[in-house]
């Protein structure tokens, strides 16, 4: 996204977490900050920079730092979601919060959020994840609500399969916080390891990362952005699904996939 959007012409700020991926991104022209959407402070010094950076302007915010916590349901404990929501949702929403009120002075501005189609289906041994994109959904449909007629758009961008590091990074959340000899799942943990450790795409329709910067870049871009962009096949079945089939039909599907 960082380098896509540069390329069209956009001054963007690249934010990591771990200062070694700042560095690469510095190393690559690109002009980067350390963020922690887990960390306040981290969230508050890196906005004041790019303010600093750009005299109190800011056009359009792309919150897209999050991870997957796999997991039963059962098997998380009120720790690791809180992990997985300071990260997926409370960041993001303290962030937001801090460019706003910019926004709201120059009177425009996108603000736009990268969900998941795990942000209205839901999926087994996904459900912190999941559960954080549901709650971000709602949230942003209320903001974007509560701006209406002020110049600042809120879109929400919804994905399936891309390619990333989603899966190693999910593996060791994996390892970090859930037990699987002492669950009643560890058989299903066995064959989800199998997934998370494998070598190239898993599931079927993987796109590539410039499938998400299209989108993006229409919500930047035009004059009236919609709500929601959907990414993959995936997420235009799940939709269209979601919509018609009855709820005891659409979880015989999901529980196949």
């Amino acid at each position: 996204m960082a380098r896509g959007l540069a390329t069209r012409g956009y001054r963007v700020f690249a934010t990591a977490r771990r200062h070694e991926d700042v560095e690469n991104l510095r190393a690559e022209g690109l002009t980067s900050l350390r963020l922690d959407l887990a960390d306040s402070g981290s969230i508050a010094a890196a906005v004041a920079e790019v303010l600093e950076r750009t005299d109190g302007r800011l056009y359009a915010l792309f919150n897209n730092g999050a991870y997957g916590q796999p997991g039963a349901v059962e098997d998380l404990s009120r720790e690791v979601l809180r992990l997985q929501f300071e990260t997926n949702l409370f960041g993001w929403h303290e962030l937001t919060n801090r460019v706003l009120p910019v926004m709201r002075r120059q009177g425009y501005g996108r603000i736009i959020h990268n969900s998941s189609v795990l942000g209205f289906v839901a999926l087994p041994f996904r459900g912190a994840y999941t559960a954080s994109k549901y709650a971000l959904e709602g949230l942003t449909d209320t903001l974007r609500l509560e701006l209406h007629g002020t110049g600042i758009h809120v879109s929400l961008i919804e994905p399936g399969p891309i390619e990333s590091r989603f899966r190693p990074n999910a593996y060791a959340a994996y390892k970090l916080h859930i037990d699987p000899q002492a669950s009643v799942h560890r058989e299903r943990y066995l064959k989800m390891e199998e997934r998370l450790l494998k070598e190239g795409p898993v599931a079927p329709f993987t796109l590539p990362p410039e499938a998400v910067l299209e989108k993006v870049v229409r919500a930047l871009e035009s004059r009236r952005p919609r709500a929601r962009y959907y990414v993959t096949f995936p997420t235009y079945l799940f939709g269209v699904l979601k919509r018609l089939l009855p709820q005891d039909a659409l979880d015989r599907l999901l529980l196949r996939v």
